[in-house]
């Protein structure tokens, strides 16, 4: 956990406990006075600035829900229909799932039996999946690779995604040609489709709307109204799906 110094603090307990006088109506008596009874009261109340601390985080986390609902109502085509994006899952599903990940991301890789797991459970269910490779030039090379694959094979991509994604070590262009290759793609059709259909703008989109949506980090989700940050686990999502069909959010 991150403290703040404690001058900060001060100023805010300062703030919530001093008499409503302007800082000008003090002599320098005074204030000297009230800083030294502030800094006394922290030390003997040190908890204080782990309240403060707390509150902060609060303040800011339903700020940032704030803003992450504003995205997902303006942007909302973008998420759940992009063109450029692969759908997996009932493509007439009454709830989407939609993640962000890298093919690089350990916790995408622990959260991918959680996509498997829904999809063999729930058959109404449908899992956008969003290519935001930000974990260095390999993953830019495998989602290059896996861009050119969708476009080629689109009814492979489920099983491609599970493979590239569900394979050990780090995956960059060779991984993800020999995936494709696995899959009946040669190395050639995807260096030409590459060549000739670069995912530049597309890659560019997906980075402006994980910004506009305040994602820090993959796995990241969006259900119904919600963003989700983090692998949560299967109990959750089903949770959150389960939410979506009783009161049409993911918190009833």
């Amino acid at each position: 956990m991150t403290f703040f110094p404690k001058a900060f603090t001060a100023l805010a307990l300062a703030a919530s406990v001093a008499l409503p006088l302007p800082a000008a109506a003090l002599d320098d008596a005074q204030k000297k006075e009230f800083g030294a009874f502030i800094k006394e009261y922290l030390i003997q109340n040190p908890e204080i600035m782990i309240d403060v601390q707390n509150a902060l985080q609060k303040k800011q986390e339903e700020a940032r829900l704030v803003k992450a609902n504003r995205a997902i109502e303006d942007n909302e085509k973008e998420i759940f229909d992009a063109k450029y994006d692969a759908a997996i899952g009932n493509p007439k599903a009454d709830v989407t799932i939609v993640e962000f990940f890298d093919y690089n991301c350990g916790y995408c890789r622990q959260a991918l039996s959680d996509m498997q797991t829904m999809l063999e459970k729930d058959k109404n269910v449908r899992f956008v999946l969003k290519e935001l490779p930000i974990l260095g030039p390999e993953s830019a090379a495998a989602h290059k690779v896996s861009d050119a694959f969708r476009k080629l094979a689109p009814e492979k991509y489920g099983e491609f995604h599970i493979a590239l994604l569900g394979s050990g070590g780090r995956a960059d262009e060779e991984k993800a040609l020999g995936v494709a290759e696995s899959l009946g793609v040669s190395k050639e059709q995807i260096l030409a489709e590459m060549k000739n259909s670069p995912s530049d703008e597309s890659v560019q989109k997906t980075y402006q709307l994980a910004q506009n949506l305040g994602i820090t980090g993959t796995p990241s989700y969006v259900i119904g109204n919600e963003l989700v940050q983090g692998a949560v686990g299967f109990e959750d999502l089903e949770a959150k799906v389960k939410n979506m069909r009783t009161c049409g959010k993911t918190s009833c």
